[in-house]
């Protein structure tokens, strides 16, 4: 559970002004929008503001409660990328590394150039996929479901679009990335892709461990994330969210097909670093606190202080926003002002946002409109968690920021 610990006023917060943030998103459940929500701000490690709105099920008509479980999708991210950095401060690898050193099936990709679905030109690549390409998004991989390029349209044709075939795991999904067209020459342009995936079989690879095993031993476990899991077992079903989107007339949420809402339920053949995890406002506190802490929580250290900074800086060539720097597609963050480190996007300039924030703050969200930030400067995280697809439908979170920062008057 998790709750306020302390009285706002005393980390700096006006107790009047936090409440506007619960006033602000009740309208999105009263007016149909989200089915429920829950919010967390914490300070200097400690609750400033926890609160829970809305259903966690309108069908079943159940609450929004402190312990429920929510598809986090692409928040699985970060904590793939401090997987591989645990690796890398083991020297068990290198940023620069080629991937195919570890995933040989990427030894020869070749990168699309011209021409349709149906008949695409290719090129060989200029740079080998690094794994330093990989924790930035600038590697040339791809997401089907974006829709935004042909490269786009091979992946959706091979049957990656929002997952992978049936059948396949971690191992087969990226030997058959491997054999599709990149979008771009890596290192030449930031585009959301699969690369975390890559990225959780490489750490496979590397410890000889199933993903799910590695974050269970290594990071899950020692955080005492105790919640977070690649799927809901039967006792643990009726705490799952449900998972909905806007219905395009209305705007009102709509429950999404029974495949995708009910896939939380099945242990997963395809173990997704990129996005398949599921967990609790309180167990995503404790990673949050993790980083805010430079790596260490509760006597336990997973990085070191350094290794932290260097991947919340920004990683992108020449010190360029994700604006400048050719962005393809979607992402779960804003363009102009961000950049983006290993794992994290990055806030270099919060003025082309349009949103206050502090240089230096991080953070990523998910496909069900989650999200979550640490912000070094201040000492704030915050946590957004609600279930619509996608996560571009409403500008929660930069909302979510605007009453935030505004509440802080110290």
């Amino acid at each position: 559970m998790i709750a306020p610990s302390t009285d706002p006023a005393r980390l700096g917060f006006d107790p009047g002004r936090l409440a506007r943030i619960d006033r602000h998103f009740a309208r999105y459940v009263d007016d149909g929008r989200l089915a429920g929500w829950q919010i967390v701000v914490t300070r200097r490690g400690e609750v400033a503001h926890a609160s829970t709105y809305g259903r966690r099920d309108i069908e079943a008509d159940t609450p929004v409660e402190p312990d429920t479980l929510w598809r986090i999708y692409s928040m699985t991210k970060p904590i793939t990328s401090v997987a591989v950095m645990m690796l890398w401060e083991e020297g068990r690898l290198e940023l620069t590394d080629e991937i195919a050193r570890w995933l040989p099936e990427f030894a020869d990709v070749r990168v699309y150039d011209k021409g349709s679905v149906l008949k695409p030109y290719t090129v060989p690549a200029a740079e080998p996929i690094r794994i330093w390409h990989l924790l930035t998004h600038t590697s040339g991989l791809t997401y089907g479901f974006l829709q935004t390029a042909v490269a786009d349209g091979l992946y959706r044709a091979a049957g990656y679009d929002l997952s992978v075939p049936p059948g396949q795991d971690l191992a087969t999904a990226c030997a058959g990335w491997a054999r599709l067209p990149l979008r771009a020459q890596p290192g030449t342009s930031w585009g959301y892709s699969v690369a975390t995936d890559v990225l959780g079989r490489l750490v496979e690879v590397i410890s000889g461990r199933r993903l799910d095993e590695f974050f269970a031993e290594r990071i899950l476990g020692p955080l005492r994330m105790t919640d977070t899991r690649w799927w809901v077992e039967e006792a643990d079903a009726k705490r799952l969210a449900a998972l909905y989107r806007p219905d395009p007339l209305t705007g009102r949420a709509v429950r999404t097909p029974e495949a995708l809402d009910r896939a939380a339920l099945r242990r997963p053949e395809f173990l997704s670093g990129g996005g398949g995890l599921v967990s609790t406002a309180a167990d995503y506190h404790r990673f949050t606190q993790f980083l805010l802490r430079k790596g260490e929580l509760d006597g336990v250290r997973l990085l070191g202080p350094r290794t932290v900074r260097f991947m919340t800086r920004n990683h992108l060539p020449g010190g360029r926003d994700l604006a400048a720097f050719e962005p393809a597609g979607f992402a779960e963050t804003a363009f102009g002002g961000i950049g983006f480190g290993l794992g994290f996007s990055v806030v270099l300039d919060p003025v082309p946002a349009r949103v206050p924030s502090s240089v230096g703050e991080y953070g990523w969200g998910g496909a069900a409109s989650t999200a979550f930030w640490v912000d070094p400067v201040e000492e704030v995280t915050a946590m957004l968690f609600t279930q619509l697809m996608p996560s571009s439908t409403h500008p929660l979170r930069p909302q979510l920021r605007q009453l935030v920062y505004s509440a802080l008057v110290d």
